[in-house]
Parts: structure tokens; sequence; C-alpha cells
């Protein structure tokens, strides 16, 4: 009997060992060819240990650039169960100071908290979130016509382009996605001044 239990741990230690990694994505950002920082995709699907999708995305830079100088650090968390978000953090770090968001669900509503540089927002939401811009690394927005920005604490239009391209814009700002084989390669962040280039490595 112990043999045969040892025998079937042996034979599901792969899939549990794999279910305990998370998926990742690595990439390099880039301003006017200049690597400037790195950000990171991770997700960790459910367990029966922890029901929850953990979905995490961050981001290191720092520019200096003639009179341009910026250092941000940020982090964004997702919790997601069921198939709907339940709670989602921001913790960002800059050389202007530290800043926040949160959106939490609060049993038929989301409390939504946004206090970023320059920005700050406060609302509610009724309606389940089901897909985020951290989701958009992870697989094309097949079908999505929003995703929600959790810096923000609010929603980027999705819309197709050319085969693997996508268009993501919201009051004013505008990020393109380009995607092979359903992997996101590239995504362009547009600026007035320089445009991020973000690149799988």
């Amino acid at each position: 009997m112990k043999l045969f239990l040892s025998l079937v741990l042996l034979l599901l230690l792969p899939f549990l060992t794999r279910a305990q990694t998370p998926e990742t994505r690595r990439y390099a950002i880039e301003v006017a060819g200049l690597r400037v920082g790195t950000m990171t995709a991770t997700r960790q699907l459910p367990t029966p240990a922890n029901p929850e999708t953990v979905s995490t995305l961050t981001s290191d830079v720092q520019v200096d650039i003639l009179f341009y100088h910026l250092i941000i650090y940020y982090k964004v968390t997702n919790y997601m169960r069921g198939g709907q978000l339940r709670l989602s953090t921001v913790d960002a770090r800059t050389n202007q100071g530290n800043f926040s968001s949160r959106t939490e669900w609060k049993n038929d509503h989301y409390d939504i908290v946004a206090n970023q540089y320059k920005y700050q927002y406060k609302a509610t939401e009724t309606r389940p979130i089901r897909y985020t811009v951290t989701d958009m690394f992870f697989g094309e927005p097949t079908g999505q016509n929003r995703a929600f920005a959790e810096y923000f604490g609010d929603f980027f239009v999705v819309k197709p382009g050319k085969p693997g391209r996508y268009q993501a814009t919201r009051a004013g700002r505008e990020d393109e996605y380009q995607y092979q084989n359903g992997q996101l390669v590239t995504l362009i962040k547009k600026n007035p001044l320089k445009n991020f280039i973000i690149r799988l490595l």
C-alpha cells in the first residue's frame, strides 16, 4: 500500500509542481531606442488550497534624457475568483512621491479609489469586472471591448485593428498591443514626449 501511494505521488508530482509555478512574461521597456527598465507579468492559477487566480504586473523604470528625469516602480496585483475580479491593488513609487489605487468587490459593487500622480478618482461600479489590462499580457483580447485599467480605476476601450493588433484608448491615452501566435510581443504606450516601447524578452 505504501509503495502504491508513493508511486501515485511520484506520478502526480509534475502536475502539482506545475500548478504551483506561476506563468511569467518578461519585457524590456525602451524609450528612444534605449532600454530604461523592465516589466514582468505573472499569473498563478487556482489550486485546491487557493481558489483565486492571482496576477501581477510589475514595472521598474528609470529615465534620464536631457532634462527629462523619471523613476517609476509600480506593482499591480489582481485577485480573480469565478472569473470575476475580487480585489485589485496598485502600489506606485516614483520620484514625485508614492501613490496607490484599490478596487474591491463589496457584495454587490466595487469601491474604487485611485490616488495617482496628478490623478484622483473615486467611484463605484456595479457590473462585475471580468477582464483587466493585466489580462492582456496573457493572450489576445478576443471578444473583449473593454479592459479595466487598474492604475486609473477606469476602463480602456479595446478595438481590434490589423490581425494581431489592438488599440486600447481612454481619455486621450492610446496603447497599441501587438500579438504573435496569441502572445503579446510588443506594447506601444504612446506619449507626447516619447513613446514607451515594451518588448517581449
